[in-house]
């Protein structure tokens, strides 16, 4: 007997609703690419309502039951991943306050010093060494950016919840939280799988009453059935399990058949990452918790490039124009258009380097991006390749951090994001890992993944390892040119890694400029 679940996926830039089986994997998708995936209200911000993305489920939801009737009547249930680190403001009468603000949102609140905190909270995070991180934590969270600016929609706030907390809510009737999907700026502590106690000092950090937060569920578990409302709105037939699983880079990293550290997976997505699978709870970096796997056993760490393959997006809009109107004429389309021209373009692109610290991250919340070596030799197919480079050097770096945790070098890594759909830039990421990479046959990972948590929810199968066997498919196995590794590493070892201790100040006082000229905007 063949079994369905209907897998809701809700990206950044797209939604998508698929139809998969156990036998089949991926039978049927209907995707729905926004025309204006999120807005601005001020530079650096990026916002977006949060029932846009319930009345795209609607919208994709009809059109792949219109499409595939029998097979969608068919699933058993039903598994929603959604993007991280974004929360809806829930009013008393369960209503959004306000739009959601994004997890690519630049905007930071304004906290001059650590008065946030109780005193004994700044002299235990000072002990620790943390000062720098905890304050940088507490900018980027959206709920003190809501304190200090909106704090007539702060003080009205019933509930902070993560979107997925709302698509669950607007389903079911029921509010609750996975607790491999609460991922982001949130009190929780990742290790025991709950929220801190009202009186730790990462309650204050957040700004997140503990009373605001909605209830945490396991992975695997029925978060409720679907109502007769929202089965009149879409066409999902009412009664089916909604099932808890986990965020969309766990379910990509399960989805890439990764359940152990002895292998890796990249995604080469808006977010690039890095993740390793392991079975004790570490901390790849301060402050940096890893992640419950959307099947509940072990932990997923992981270290994200928070601007990853958003800058390919960004090149193509900056300097693409005319690569567009070449690839039109050829009839190919603009990715490959572009992966003909840098083919030719030697490893390293002559010197020229990129650091893609487009948007900063834990380790270094002051980084600016920075490109250095330019030549007049050097073209713009140049620069889209140090795009590239540059991201597969700070997933090396990553790997390198996470490697100090499990103390074990990965035998491959499996590759999946839109990234992956390019052999050339599969070669070059295994080149510079000098790791064979291997790309699954379908690089819809985060579909897979939620897919393989509802089968083992259901009994389908009996263990990660079996759902992996039966699902995880592998394509193609790229293994890396020594001699190119041999380049990079040289590249990698003094020029990239050296260059952000050394420019480190000057980023400083770049950001400091921006911050002084825009704070009127």
């Amino acid at each position: 007997m063949e079994h369905i679940i209907l897998v809701v996926d809700i990206g950044t830039q797209s939604l998508r609703v698929s139809l998969v089986t156990d036998n089949r994997g991926i039978i049927a998708f209907n995707q729905q690419k926004y025309e204006k995936p999120y807005f601005f209200p001020k530079k650096g911000y990026a916002e977006q309502n949060a029932d846009f993305y319930i009345d795209t489920l609607i919208k994709a939801s009809i059109e792949l039951k219109k499409e595939y009737p029998s097979d969608f009547e068919a699933a058993e249930a039903i598994v929603i991943v959604t993007f991280r680190d974004t929360a809806v403001i829930l009013d008393e009468n369960m209503k959004p306050l306000r739009p959601a603000i994004l997890w690519l949102d630049q905007r930071t609140a304004d906290l001059k010093d650590m008065h946030f905190l109780k005193l004994y909270e700044r002299a235990l995070f000072k002990v620790l060494g943390m000062t720098d991180t905890v304050i940088y934590n507490a900018e980027r969270t959206a709920a003190q950016w809501l304190r200090l600016n909106e704090n007539d929609n702060y003080n009205k706030m019933k509930y902070y919840a993560p979107l997925s907390a709302y698509f669950n809510y607007r389903l079911t009737g029921n509010l609750v939280v996975s607790s491999a999907d609460c991922i982001g700026h949130y009190p929780l502590n990742y290790k025991k799988r709950h929220y801190y106690s009202k009186l730790h000092p990462k309650v204050d950090v957040f700004a997140i009453p503990i009373e605001k937060l909605p209830p945490v569920i396991a992975p695997k578990k029925v978060i409720g059935y679907i109502t007769k409302e929202f089965s009149l709105l879409s066409g999902i037939k009412e009664g089916l399990p909604l099932i808890s699983s986990g965020s969309d880079k766990a379910c990509e990293t399960f989805g890439d058949g990764i359940i152990d550290k002895d292998t890796a997976a990249i995604s080469l997505g808006t977010a690039c990452t890095i993740d390793v699978v392991s079975n004790k709870y570490k901390e790849p970096e301060a402050f940096l918790p890893s992640y419950e796997t959307p099947y509940g056993e072990g932990y997923d760490y992981e270290v994200q490039i928070y601007r990853g393959f958003y800058m390919i997006r960004w090149f193509y809009d900056e300097f693409g124009i005319e690569d567009k109107e070449n690839a039109k004429k050829k009839g190919v389309s603009l990715e490959a258009y572009l992966d003909s021209m840098i083919s030719s373009i030697n490893p390293g692109c002559d010197g020229l380097v990129l650091q893609p610290y487009w948007g900063p991250g834990l380790k270094r919340p002051n980084a600016r991006g920075s490109i250095i070596g330019f030549s007049a030799a050097h073209t713009r197919y140049h620069l889209y390749r140090a795009i590239i480079e540059g991201i597969g050097f700070a997933l090396l770096e990553g790997l390198e951090t996470i490697m100090k945790k499990t103390h074990k070098k990965p035998k491959y890594i499996v590759a999946s994001g839109g990234g992956a759909h390019s052999d050339v830039i599969l070669h070059i990421m295994s080149d510079i890992f000098g790791i064979e990479i291997r790309k699954p046959k379908d690089v819809e990972s985060t579909t897979i993944g939620g897919a393989m948590s509802a089968f083992l929810s259901i009994g389908v199968y009996s263990s990660p390892k079996e759902a992996i066997n039966k699902m995880v498919k592998i394509e193609k196995i790229i293994k890396p040119d020594m001699k190119n590794h041999e380049i990079y590493q040289y590249l990698y070892k003094n020029v990239y890694k050296p260059l952000y201790p050394s420019v480190k100040t000057i980023y400083h006082n770049s950001k400091k400029f921006f911050l002084m000229v825009n704070k009127d905007e």
